[in-house]
């Protein structure tokens, strides 16, 4: 199938608006590797300044600087950190590709809305990480790298003492004993960054084969005393435990997290409500002083019972719970190289002799387009089994 074809690719990029959000969605260095490819570039004047970016330096590289309006309307393909809504969703043009992170699987409204208005959708979080081809794509992998690291950092800053064990005239300080609630990409970040900090790192995960993992890079995986070997997922995902296994999981690491100083959770799930892996009991039993980080705080909840998004919350017992779910904005630079790129990969996979092109057959393509204008009732009806099949096997991989 084909949908809105179009030969000249004007690709854009916007200051992106989120109070919290200070990535870019272009950096200049692939500016000129799109412009290798035919690729035109219009950037936002300011876009990229917060994630260390002037207007000079992509302007250096070929891009044009543009209006806010300019770019909206000159571009037939856009790209966006937070996905476009409002105002901007009204001023983007028919048959112009949207890039980025949509919430596709949990927003069905938007992507509905998407096609109403004839605007090809992009949704980055589809892209079946199991394919070679795609690992470059993989923005859910950089990003979470970003925050995994970030995570360490932040969570040795607000901890009130050190992270390695240090000797000095006055005694011997005894290291920092950090907890990593999920081994994935930014877990196993997290690990590997609090351990060259210095702490004594113990990890958990219900998968069973990242017990390899957390011990390769130094750290302990946390014994629960409980069999959950059967929490393997296919493709190396964690499946969904049972209510049962669920509540036994949680009630063994609320007894367990009692033993450590520092705890970091990491199951963030786009667009969805995160699992819940430290509950108020467990928050309970933590020392004066310790200090629980969310990487997964946001208004659909947290791994942490009680967690907010871009607070901290101080319990009466004296324990601090950080809700940061946007760490990796706070590595601009680096979030913003990688991202970039991420976006650059899956734009030129669409770029044929013709322009923008969806090709009938690629999985990758099927796999990440979620709205558009078919050519015709048959291929709307092919696009719309394509997109249930994607979505029943992301969640049998969750």
């Amino acid at each position: 199938m084909t949908i809105e074809t179009t030969s000249q690719v004007k690709f854009g990029v916007t200051l992106q608006s989120c109070e919290h959000e200070a990535r870019a969605a272009l950096t200049p260095d692939i500016v000129t590797r799109l412009g290798k490819k035919s690729v035109s570039c219009l950037v936002e004047s300011g876009a990229g300044l917060a994630a260390g970016f002037s207007d000079e330096q992509y302007a250096a590289e070929g891009a044009r600087i543009c209006t806010h309006d300019e770019v909206l309307h000159d571009s037939n393909a856009l790209g966006f950190i937070e996905r476009p809504e409002g105002k901007v969703l009204d001023d983007i043009g028919r048959g112009t590709w949207v890039i980025g992170m949509l919430s596709s699987f949990s927003d069905e409204n938007y992507v509905a809305e998407l096609s109403r208005r004839g605007i090809v959708g992009i949704a980055m979080e589809r892209l079946p990480r199991q394919l070679s081809s795609a690992q470059s794509m993989d923005a859910m992998t950089s990003q979470n790298s970003v925050m995994g690291y970030k995570a360490a950092l932040r969570a040795a800053d607000a901890y009130g003492g050190f992270f390695p064990m240090m000797t000095t005239a006055a005694g011997t300080i005894r290291p920092a004993k950090v907890l990593i609630l999920g081994a994935g990409i930014a877990g196993l970040q997290a690990i590997g960054t609090a351990r060259r900090l210095g702490a004594v790192v113990t990890a958990y995960d219900v998968r069973p084969a990242s017990r390899e993992e957390v011990e390769s890079l130094g750290a302990s995986f946390l014994d629960l005393g409980i069999d959950l070997s059967a929490g393997q997922g296919e493709g190396g995902y964690a499946r969904e435990l049972s209510p049962e296994e669920h509540a036994a999981q949680q009630a063994a690491v609320d007894k367990k997290a009692a033993d450590f100083d520092v705890i970091i959770t990491t199951a963030k799930v786009p667009g969805r409500k995160p699992p819940m892996l430290l509950t108020s009991a467990g928050v309970e039993g933590l020392h004066r002083g310790a200090v629980v980080l969310d990487c997964a705080a946001s208004e659909l909840g947290g791994n942490v019972e009680g967690s907010k998004p871009f607070e901290t919350v101080t319990t009466p017992r004296g324990v601090r719970i950080l809700g940061d779910p946007s760490l990796a904005s706070e590595v601009p630079a680096t979030a913003s190289a990688l991202f970039s790129r991420n976006v650059a990969d899956i734009l030129l996979h669409f770029i044929g002799e013709n322009g923008l092109t969806v090709t009938e057959g690629d999985e990758l393509e099927e796999a990440l387009v979620v709205s558009g204008k078919p050519a015709a009732p048959a291929i709307a009806e092919a696009a719309e089994a394509v997109t249930a099949a994607a979505t029943e096997e992301r969640t049998d991989q969750r």
